[in-house]
């Protein structure tokens, strides 16, 4: 695998401490919620913790945290480590569950009662909201602050014990409702859950809070550098308080860094999610979506992700990707790998009258002008052919090079040919077939006289083509920034792209591809990259367009000035 050593201020730190001997190692960690697929978004967190992990010559722990069992399913965990090793990344034995450590975080939890660092608040979840004030006014004190040690450790074990109700106390850490910083205003540390958890069952009914479990979760597995995006800057002296207020043996360094945000999509999980429930996408791995899933089912590489994630690196302020580098990154890696196939989406027949019924013949391609060690393959010709109908118009205007009564165009590893007449349906006016000859002397697509023509079509022999299901991807939304208007009520809904597929389900592709295997990546001449869907059935294969070979959306962004 490549090294992303690309310099930034994360390294720049880790080789600090290193050379001081504050660590003779670097341990870091990915800590996912199993409560969705994982995005492009966490792609960059796992290349960075597993890649610093990796050159420093330490390790990276796949972490879930899973403290919260109304959102978490074990689809999501199994997903989570699919995901992460498709991208190329070994936990080995350091994976971990925040969930493994309950039974430490509780006593914490009562090392911190009995320190008179914390105390079970009987407010409402909806009175906790209005006791702890705003940005501008500082919050006021629970009446139930000043509880003895003694009252706050019973009422904490029978809450451990199930004999409350939800939402009847939590366990808040006794910070400063005057703080600034709203995080540390006597903060939830545990609150009652009933829910089942998918891996301790019914054991637990009390819960810890993110900040309280990923804080202490480090410290238990001895992480060294706890890298975190940036909305949790403001955590970071919640983070701080609750190691220095226990009795740990390790102080992980908790460094912010800036998500990744890509235009044309969404990175919430709870908009991801919205987007399956309400059926805007068929499911989360539906190529349409930002997940790790959908891009790999659309064809992206392993390579290209990482490729992207070393490309944009690592800031301290937040940004927006353009979409068009993540597809830059993808047409980079499968311009040297992908093999080269002829395939026709939207097929008008093609006959050559002078060549002879019933003959056919093998024509030489190149597999991949990028790889020589690809080889090449042999083209079946024969007197009927399919071409793209957007390669032909009848009354072609100034700047249109490709085939037109009376012109002369070159079809790919093949001849010239001619278009002599126009066939069309009488009912309906539409062309249905062109009829063409062809200059034998031209076999293998140069003419020994040295003219000139100024297209080259791509085609596939009507009786030896396969028909195939293609799917032609597009932008999940219509406007680069979904959520720009929800302050003023807007749904980002609203944007969706309803021509974001488009599935076409007469198209042509050369023999030997209707047995390609799901996930095999081909670029069709002329028209882009796709993959193998997993909805291919026998001899009838789906293909999801990847990219297309130029940045389509360029042109419009330059079109509109947007």
């Amino acid at each position: 695998m490549e090294n992303s050593s690309q310099p930034n201020f994360i390294r720049d730190i880790i080789e600090k401490d290193l050379e001081a001997g504050k660590h003779t190692e670097v341990i870091t960690r990915f800590p996912p919620e199993p409560n969705g697929y994982l995005h492009i978004g966490h792609a960059k967190s796992i290349c960075l913790n597993f890649g610093v992990a990796r050159d420093y010559g330490g390790r990276c722990h796949l972490r879930f945290d899973d403290t919260n069992p109304k959102k978490e399913q074990p689809e999501f965990v199994e997903s989570i480590m699919e995901d992460v090793r498709w991208l190329g990344f070994e936990w080995g034995e350091h994976l971990c569950h925040a969930s493994d450590y309950f039974d430490q975080l509780y006593r914490f939890g009562l090392e911190l009662i009995n320190k008179g660092k914390a105390y079970v608040c009987s407010l409402s979840p909806e009175e906790i909201r209005s006791y702890r004030g705003t940005l501008t006014e500082p919050g006021q004190n629970s009446p139930f602050r000043d509880r003895s040690i003694e009252e706050n450790l019973d009422l904490f074990q029978r809450m451990k014990n199930n004999e409350f109700e939800e939402g009847t106390h939590v366990l808040r850490a006794r910070i400063d409702m005057a703080s600034p910083n709203i995080n540390m205003r006597d903060p939830v540390l545990f609150r009652i859950v009933r829910a089942d958890h998918h891996r301790t069952g019914d054991r637990w009914c009390i819960y810890p809070t993110y900040d309280y479990a990923h804080s202490l979760s480090d410290a238990i597995e001895g992480i060294t550098h706890s890298l975190c995006s940036l909305e949790f800057q403001d955590h970071r002296p919640l983070y701080d308080w609750i190691l220095d207020n226990l009795s740990v043996d390790c102080h992980p360094q908790q460094i912010e860094f800036a998500r990744l945000n890509l235009n044309y999509t969404v990175m919430s999980k709870r908009k991801l999610s919205r987007l399956v429930s309400e059926g805007h996408v068929k499911s989360w791995d539906d190529p349409r979506m930002p997940t790790l899933s959908g891009l790999r089912r659309r064809g992206y590489t392993p390579a290209s992700i990482r490729r992207f994630c070393d490309l944009i690196g690592v800031a301290k302020s937040d940004n927006i990707v353009d979409m068009s580098m993540l597809e830059f990154c993808i047409r980079e890696d499968l311009n040297k790998r992908a093999p080269r196939r002829m395939a026709v989406l939207n097929p008008l027949k093609v006959v050559i009258t002078n060549y002879s019924e019933g003959r056919e013949e093998e024509l030489e391609a190149i597999n991949n002008p990028e790889d020589d060690s690809m080889g090449k393959r042999m083209l079946l010709f024969s007197r009927e052919l399919y071409i793209e109908r957007d390669d032909f118009m009848e009354d072609p205007p100034r700047k249109f090079f490709r085939l037109a009564p009376g012109r002369e165009v070159r079809l790919r590893y093949a001849y010239f040919i001619t278009c002599q007449e126009v066939i069309k349906d009488p009912l309906t006016g539409q062309i249905i077939e062109i009829r063409c000859t062809y200059d034998p002397a031209t076999r293998g697509g140069d003419a020994p006289d040295g003219r000139k023509v100024k297209a080259t079509l791509h085609w596939v022999s009507a009786k030896h083509a396969k028909k195939a299901e293609v799917r032609l991807y597009d932008r999940l939304f219509s406007v680069a920034s979904p959520t720009k208007d929800e302050k003023k009520g807007v749904d980002f809904i609203q944007y969706v792209n309803p021509d974001s597929l488009d599935i076409l389900d007469e198209c042509y592709i050369e023999p030997g591809l209707e047995h390609a295997e799901p996930g095999e990546r081909i670029q069709f001449e002329r028209l882009g990259y796709f993959c193998v869907d997993p909805d291919t059935r026998t001899n009838r294969p789906v293909f999801n367009r990847t990219v297309t070979l130029r940045d389509a959306w360029a042109k419009i962004r330059n079109k509109s000035g947007r």
